[in-house]
């Protein structure tokens, strides 16, 4: 990004939904099918959003197969607020990163360990992220939106920021 006013603003927009989505443990990951969207929970990693969201799989599920036919994806929050990101998964092969995501959780959740040739991470490059907030921060974030669309209004409940090209 050239414009320095822009990298600011997608910056901003970055901390912003890396705050709304802190500290929820469960989202819903959405893959497209032959047949249509298909939703289930995915523990979240421990480690701060970037414009990059981590999560752990294993290549004998639906979940995979069906990345492999298409990367477009959706990832839901629920907490405090309410966040939807979409973008593009990339599956990632890297025994380093594994061990690095890898808790005795993972453990339990999957009956193996993070030496199982079976395990693969799902990186998801976000695109977009809309999300409502609740609560005191509902003045901020409509502060944050009305600086990077331009306009202002007291009425939205929620916006849509472009990650993209972050």
């Amino acid at each position: 990004m050239s414009n320095p006013q822009a990298a600011s603003a997608q910056q901003e927009a970055i901390e912003t939904v890396r705050d709304l989505i802190k500290g929820i443990d469960t989202a819903m990951l959405t893959t497209r099918t032959e047949e249509g969207l298909v939703s289930r929970p995915m523990k979240t990693q421990e480690v701060e959003f970037d414009g990059d969201l981590w999560f752990l799989t294993m290549r004998d599920t639906n979940k995979y197969r069906e990345l492999l036919q298409d990367s477009m994806v959706n990832v839901a929050y629920v907490g405090q607020s309410y966040v939807s990101i979409r973008g593009r998964a990339e599956l990632v092969d890297d025994r380093g990163k594994i061990k690095e995501f890898w808790n005795a959780a993972y453990g339990e959740l999957l009956d193996t360990t993070s030496d199982d040739p079976n395990l693969v991470l799902i990186k998801i490059r976000a695109e977009t992220a809309e999300y409502w907030e609740t609560g005191s921060k509902i003045k901020m974030v409509k502060r944050l939106f009305s600086k990077l669309t331009g306009t202002e209004s007291e009425m939205e409940l929620n916006k849509t920021v472009d990650l993209d090209g972050v």
